[in-house]
């Protein structure tokens, strides 16, 4: 059981302050919420975890406080997604590490640049690729043995090998589960309009097609001349639902469903874990089953190839989260 997983949101509180980590742990840092999932799945009890991204930010914009730096300045391992998901992070990481610390990029360690996808919200002309990997089950099931690798060097007699072997099973049950369940969703409807670009990897994976997203690059809303291009495309190829943010409601999504006849699902989540810290289900893989049972309903599918899949987590009780 891990003992204590400490989710950095309130930066004053004692157990974000300075000093080694009690009982003389490893202190890992990571970002997002699923980052932080994975790597606690892996870790174990061994390690003090502080995640310094607050779940239902925008992880894009966000912009850690200059306390954090103290967060920082105690990692020994500061874990992160990478392909331009968390720079200003990285960059106070990197001005206050201690020696002997280091920064891995999980994202840049799993793909190489060939494989990275540049779409309608990160265009290739901006030069940061999508960088929502950890949607593609077996590119999370690779963070996670990139999190053993690290953690192994630094402390070879920890349980994360065996921790890895476990994820690693139940990752695969998913990767199972979103195949079959595909397989139910005609063909012809397995197009997805999003609210934001987050499952071009997933849809590489397992045969989906990414028609388009409402977020632009900036973030703003997107021009009109998009949204009439967006509304003849999905009432062109018949798509049955689109899919807006739980976290950032669009007006323009539910303008393109009610204009081309789609319905509108409005609750997918990218980093966003289900429930709240202490719940059984507030889990990276709990995510994943919510958001492909949602995706594979909506778009006439049976997602009863989900049911069987564990999403909890595999070496804590979740109600240790403080």
């Amino acid at each position: 059981m891990l003992r204590r997983l400490v989710l950095c949101l309130v930066l004053a509180s004692t157990a974000c302050g300075g000093g080694a980590s009690d009982e003389g742990r490893l202190v890992v840092v990571t970002t997002v919420s699923p980052i932080t999932n994975i790597v606690a799945n892996v870790a174990g009890d061994r390690v003090e975890i502080v995640g310094i991204v607050p779940e239902g930010e925008n992880s894009h914009t966000f912009e850690p406080s200059p306390s954090v730096a103290r967060v920082l300045a105690r990692a020994d391992v500061v874990f992160v997604n990478g392909l331009g998901l968390e720079t200003p992070a990285i960059d106070l990481a990197e001005a206050n590490l201690k020696a002997g610390a280091e920064i891995v990029a999980l994202g840049e360690l799993t793909i190489d640049a060939d494989e990275y996808v540049y779409d309608f919200s990160f265009p290739r002309s901006e030069g940061d690729p999508n960088p929502h990997l950890w949607t593609n089950p077996p590119y999370a099931a690779r963070f996670a043995e990139i999190v053993a690798d690290a953690l192994v060097e630094r402390d070879p007699e920890g349980p994360y090998r065996a921790n890895l072997a476990l994820f690693q099973d139940r990752v695969d049950a998913l990767d199972a589960a979103i195949r079959e369940a595909t397989e139910t969703v005609p063909e012809a409807s397995r197009k997805l309009l999003t609210y934001h670009d987050s499952f071009p990897y997933f849809a590489r994976e397992y045969g989906w097609d990414v028609i388009g997203a409402v977020q632009p690059s900036d973030f703003s809303d997107p021009s009109p001349r998009d949204v009439a291009r967006l509304i003849e495309q999905v009432r062109d190829e018949g798509v049955p639902a689109i899919f807006g943010s739980e976290v950032f409601p669009s007006p323009v999504l539910e303008t393109i469903a009610s204009e081309s006849g789609a319905t509108y699902v409005d609750d997918l989540r990218d980093d966003d874990l289900p429930g709240a810290p202490g719940d059984a289900d507030h889990t990276w893989l709990a995510l994943m089953v919510f958001d492909y049972t949602t995706i594979v309903e909506a778009l006439g599918g049976d997602s009863s190839a989900f049911d069987d899949v564990d999403t909890s987590n595999v070496t804590m009780d979740a109600a240790v989260y403080e």
